[in-house]
């Protein structure tokens, strides 16, 4: 009930605004033959007859020749094209490919699974629960999430005693946590050069304008100038639309990669803590 008491007014509204406009186009259309017949009459009665009969042949060549001097109408499509021209085209497509590339690659690298799978878990758990050692070793060596290879790595040195052992575990971790910031960081890369490539298409498109108005002896056509200013608009516009999503995404994936890390870090320091004993100097 309070979504549509919320969005009810600005329906109404609409709505009031759509059958004002409606009401004056009627009135309009129905006020401008009363209009022109008031004219028509007035002329009779000061004995001018009007010459609306040799007005019409004339118009039509009028009309004709304005529908033959209009330029052709461009697709969108067409009209990027043109205006960002072969260079930013081919930089703006390589952008977008590589962004989608490495979004494709991120998600499939963020995933619990491929990081906290919960049946390494359990496993590894069953195994220690049962003493047997070396299986629990073989099951999180064999594994090759983020999880695995810490318990792993913790499981090796644990012959060392339980400090290298968690010594072994950190390098470890932040040696994964660093190779999970670098894929994330070519996402925050393609949200900064991708405003930089508009920007210079802006100046260049703003520098082309200023040679035509340059070399121009006479005062130049604004198609003259559409030219270098569409650049410099598009190019910007596309540099945007890129950067806005890379920015947004590398936010969030790295609020999650944060999150799996720090679980990976609690789950094994609680997994590894039943050997706090092992290695420690009895009194």
């Amino acid at each position: 009930m309070r979504v549509r008491s919320a969005f009810g007014w600005p329906r109404t509204g609409f709505c009031g605004l759509a059958s004002l406009a409606c009401g004056m186009f009627i009135a309009a259309a129905l006020c401008a033959p009363a209009a022109v017949l008031a004219q028509d009459l007035d002329a009779e009665a000061a004995g001018d007859k009007p010459e609306a009969a040799p007005a019409a042949p004339a118009a039509a060549p009028a009309g004709g020749a304005a529908d033959a001097s209009a330029p052709p109408q461009k697709s969108q499509l067409k009209f990027f094209f043109d205006a960002l021209g072969w260079r930013y085209t081919i930089a703006f497509l390589g952008l977008s490919f590589t962004f989608v590339a490495l979004i494709v690659m991120n998600v499939l690298t963020l995933r619990r699974s491929a990081i906290v799978p919960l049946q390494l878990v359990e496993a590894f758990e069953a195994h220690l629960n049962e003493k047997r050692y070396q299986e629990a070793y073989d099951l999180a060596k064999n594994d090759d999430s983020f999880l695995g290879h810490v318990l792993s790595a913790g499981l090796g040195k644990l012959s060392a005693g339980y400090p290298q052992a968690i010594e072994a575990m950190q390098e470890v971790g932040e040696e994964e946590t660093m190779k999970l910031e670098h894929r994330l960081g070519y996402i925050a890369l393609i949200g900064t050069v991708s405003p930089m490539v508009g920007l210079l298409g802006t100046v260049d498109g703003m520098v082309a304008s200023f040679q035509v108005i340059a070399s121009s002896t006479t005062q130049p056509k604004p198609s003259e100038l559409a030219e270098g200013i569409s650049m410099a608009l598009i190019t910007t516009l596309v540099g945007l639309w890129l950067a806005i999503p890379a920015i947004a995404l590398f936010g969030i994936m790295r609020n999650r990669m944060a999150r799996l890390t720090l679980e990976v870090g609690i789950l094994s320091e609680g997994l590894m803590s039943r050997f706090q004993n092992v290695g420690a100097k009895k009194p």
